[in-house]
């Protein structure tokens, strides 16, 4: 069933410029949207995972080693 939605004029000028082809729909714009962030979610929640585990285990760098490593300090 479709149905219509109000949106703002600043909305539709960025769904405007996020289309892939000027024939896609606003449909098409928003379920890819939709997409990317769900992808962009679970890839977060693994990374963030990596991160707390090589914490725990001492595998990380303090700022300072980073900068005496790469001559910036």
């Amino acid at each position: 069933m479709a149905t219509t939605i109000q949106i703002s004029e600043d909305l539709h000028t960025e769904l405007i410029k996020r289309k892939l082809f000027e024939r896609e729909s606003y449909e098409e714009v928003i379920w890819d949207l939709i997409e990317d962030n769900l992808e962009l979610n679970a890839e977060t929640k693994k990374e963030l995972e990596e991160s707390r585990a090589d914490a725990k285990i001492g595998k990380t760098s303090s700022l300072e080693q980073i900068k005496m490593k790469y001559g910036l300090k």
